[in-house]
């Protein structure tokens, strides 16, 4: 195992221009689950590229078990990458899909063979050795590409939105299956993803990116409770953080915590006059969508609640103060100060 280190790691593809990475500061704990979140082009691709040195940085450092890397061709960092599109060779059954690593690097053929049973056993797929790839599903794929890293016996393990080409079902059964395989052999996993479902279940702790820069470090937990900024509040949680302006200030709440005001429970809660225009039923919870004032709102309750509603009236909801967060409406940023 070993930890990753980005030190001021800047990314620039023309002279002048934005930078796609932007002085990055990051740091993995040893076998962590590191999640890299946010939108298209926000540059997490290009930070997992030149940890990996399939990219130059413009500036900064990368250093993998605390050894600096940053001028290291790829095979001399010991680290393996998946990528999105699995890269399998399509003449090649799995077996040989498996061992191609091994077979580059000189290693004996009975050597070879029992790393690959090794990491077949060990991901379920013994019984696809002499497959070709177009004769396995999406899943499958997936673990062959796992496999075929895994028997490198690399330090760091870095994943580009691996289970991006599969579907929703499978999807789910996947980030169970890779949470459960990053747990077994305990080495360091960095993960690219824009689906913030996966960064809540899977990572140990998130990097909210956006614009090249690190937003937010923090559990899940703290991504989604103690979002330092409206750009993190808004893009983690599904639906998003209601932001109302109120007194010069962005009142932030999570949809779950606005309620009736009976419901609510805090004689210092704060009230907002909601008006409902129509309700989503999700099978396990109700989303109510309406306005605050002119700014759009969400509320959502657990489908057994007995809450009623009634649309295109103004009624009286709240929110409890420990629930709200302020921001700057200027710069975005969480003030430090109570409401």
């Amino acid at each position: 195992m070993a930890t990753v280190e980005t030190r001021g790691l800047t990314k620039r593809f023309v002279e002048g221009s934005a930078a796609a990475v932007d002085g990055i500061d990051l740091a993995s704990g040893d076998g962590e689950f590191l999640v890299l979140l946010g939108p298209s082009g926000c540059g997490k691709t290009t930070l997992l590229r030149m940890i990996g040195g399939l990219e130059a940085p413009t500036a900064g450092d990368v250093l993998i078990g605390g050894r600096l890397v940053t001028h290291l061709p790829p095979r001399a960092r010991k680290i393996a990458m998946v990528f999105q599109s699995y890269a399998l060779y399509p003449h090649l059954n799995v077996a040989n899909n498996i061992a191609f690593p091994l077979k580059a690097q000189g290693v004996p053929k009975n050597e070879q063979r029992r790393k690959v049973d090794w990491a077949a056993s060990l991901l379920g797929i013994e019984m696809l050795l002499d497959r070709k790839p177009r004769q396995l599903s999406g899943g499958q794929r997936q673990r062959v590409a796992l496999a075929r890293a895994l028997v490198r016996d690399p330090t760091v393990f870095l994943l580009d939105e691996p289970l991006s080409n599969l579907d929703a079902q499978r999807r789910a059964s996947a980030r169970d299956e890779l949470q459960r395989f990053q747990r077994d052999i305990g080495t360091t996993t960095i993960y690219v993803t824009h689906d913030q479902i996966e960064a809540m279940g899977m990572g140990d702790r998130i990097a909210v990116i956006e614009q090249g820069r690190v937003r937010q470090l923090g559990t899940p937990r703290e991504i989604y409770d103690e979002p330092a900024d409206t750009f993190v509040a808004t893009f983690v949680g599904s639906p998003p953080m209601n932001l109302v302006p109120r007194n010069g200030d962005l009142l932030g709440f999570r949809p779950e915590y606005l309620l009736p005001v009976a419901e609510v429970g805090d004689p210092n809660a704060v009230t907002f006059p909601f008006v409902v225009h129509r309700e989503e039923y999700l099978g396990s919870e109700r989303l109510l969508y309406g306005d605050i004032g002119e700014t759009k709102a969400v509320a959502r309750f657990p489908v057994t609640s007995p809450i009623a509603v009634e649309f295109g009236r103004v009624q009286e909801f709240a929110v409890a103060r420990r629930q709200l967060k302020v921001f700057d409406p200027e710069t975005g940023l969480r003030r430090g100060v109570p409401v």
